[in-house]
């Protein structure tokens, strides 16, 4: 079996590799594993930054047992000997929700401090998809040319930008588009997200 996959008694899981670091958005990352939870197709591993965890506490009324509980499988941001630090260990992609600009600098750069860029730079070498969220606003020059280093070296940049033409009604709503838009890109399409057919959604 290749494209990351593992076998279940169901048939194949998928293992998605999803980080969260300090950037404003806890609520993305959170949202992103309820809905991988619901698919028992996909094994989720899960690497969150002492930044993440700390806009965690400051965000969200979510503890960090509640967050890895979510998960399949939990690491230390700190554990370089995990095995999302190996390119033999196959997953089908990572998302990185939200991505902080330091972290979306040392996957620019290559220059990785833990375990969450390593498993990005990782995932890079390796050709499989690699989605960040990143939020920052405004964006200085510096934030600029590594989302085009990022973009050139094989990952996609997703800002968290609200599409007001599906007349969000709730926060909630805006929150579940980003995420609609993460799981595509990693080729894990929502069946009742929202499609554009040519006359309206």
């Amino acid at each position: 079996m290749g494209d990351g996959a593992v076998m279940w008694r169901g048939g194949e899981r998928r293992r998605i590799v999803v980080g969260m670091t300090g950037a404003s958005g806890t609520v993305y990352g959170v949202r992103l594993l309820e809905v991988l939870r619901q698919r028992p197709d996909v094994e989720t591993h899960l690497v969150v930054s002492a930044a993440g965890q700390l806009t965690r506490s400051l965000e969200t009324g979510y503890s960090k047992e509640d967050v890895d509980a979510m998960a399949d499988v939990v690491y230390k941001p700190s554990d370089m000997a995990a095995a999302i630090s190996s390119g033999s260990f196959q997953t089908a992609g990572m998302a990185i929700v939200p991505c902080s600009m330091r972290t979306l600098a040392e996957i620019a750069t290559g220059v990785t401090s833990g375990l969450v860029s390593r498993a990005a730079d990782v995932t890079l070498k390796e050709r499989r998809p690699l989605v960040l969220v990143a939020r920052e606003s405004p964006l200085n020059l510096t934030h600029l040319r590594n989302m085009t280093a990022v973009t050139e070296a094989g990952g996609v940049i997703l800002p968290p930008v609200p599409a007001f033409y599906l007349q969000p009604s709730s926060v909630e709503e805006i929150v579940q588009q980003t995420v609609d838009r993460c799981l595509d890109l990693l080729g894990l399409p929502q069946p009742d997200a929202p499609r554009w057919t040519g006359g309206g959604y």
